[in-house]
């Protein structure tokens, strides 16, 4: 019955039966079964895990200061090659981010990226994080290229949403659980530090528990 109900989708939009030539509002197209079985009504979204790999963000620090430092590893290790990175150096009096270079131009083209996560596997200061959002499309292919001014968070740590996104609440908070996998592997270096700093934003991270503390 999945064709059938397809073209009964089709059917219902063309305009001999009163349907609109351009869909404005998600109906939620067909009801899905599985979702009934689940007990969500309607395009009610389903549960998702911490760790999903979502729409990307750039991060603040909890002084507002942007974390990318336009090192371009993210670039360099995309497997897409979907991200283009430009660095620029830091205004001496009025710096955009702590190091010697900032982020000055950041793209991701989302007709290629594959959601890898390996950006966020490279960056150093944990400036690229992906949040749980995964329901956007696009109507042409310049609103896929996302620039720095859509990607980075606002003053408050909360992702830009897009007209073409479904954002629906709850899924703008902590946007950055999903961290890299890498890990102290035991060095004596690491004893005492915490794995990761707080972040800025609405429901702000704490920093993970130091090493011998974690491992417990």
């Amino acid at each position: 019955m999945g064709y059938l109900d397809g073209f009964l989708v089709t059917i219902k939009q063309h305009r001999l039966f009163g349907g609109q030539r351009i869909t404005k509002q998600y109906s939620g197209g067909r009801v899905n079964k599985k979702s009934v079985a689940k007990g969500l009504v309607g395009d009610e979204k389903a549960p998702k895990p911490e760790r999903l790999h979502g729409r990307h963000v750039l991060n603040r620090y909890e002084d507002g200061m942007e974390k990318c430092i336009g090192c371009e590893l993210c670039a360099g290790v995309c497997p897409a090659k979907c991200i283009y990175v430009r660095g620029a150096d830091n205004d001496a009096i009025n710096p955009t981010s702590p190091g010697e270079r900032f982020g000055f131009v950041y793209e991701i083209n989302y007709l290629r990226c594959i959601h890898c996560d390996l950006c966020v596997e490279a960056c150093p200061t944990e400036a690229i994080t992906e949040t749980k959002l995964f329901e956007f499309s696009f109507t042409n292919r310049q609103d896929a290229i996302y620039t720095k001014n859509e990607l980075l968070v606002d003053d408050q740590g909360k992702p830009q949403q897009m007209p073409w996104e479904d954002w629906r609440e709850g899924e703008d908070l902590l946007t950055s659980g999903w961290m890299r996998a890498t890990a102290p592997s035991g060095n004596a270096d690491f004893e005492g530090i915490e794995g990761w700093s707080g972040e800025l934003g609405h429901g702000v991270r704490t920093g993970e528990p130091a090493q011998e503390t974690r491992d417990k």
